[in-house]
């Protein structure tokens, strides 16, 4: 084992940046997943990452949700 490992020089670790997201399993309807994938290429966005933002916006205008089907 080499005695004379210079400590400063050595790489560092990064620290994990805090926990942000959850993955999950959901089933949507095709036409849905069809129309949020169709944009996301228009866009160049991911479709998950639109299907994010829409749950943000229907959150954040504090309507009502629809009764369960």
């Amino acid at each position: 084992m080499n005695s004379n490992f210079d400590l400063p020089t050595a790489p560092r670790r990064r620290t994990r940046p805090p926990k942000r997201k959850t993955r999950i399993t959901i089933y949507l309807d095709d036409e849905v997943l069809d129309e949020f994938r169709s944009r996301a290429e228009r866009t160049g966005t991911g479709y998950q990452t639109l299907i994010n933002a829409a749950l943000r916006l229907r959150l954040a205008a504090g309507e009502a949700l629809p009764a369960a089907a």
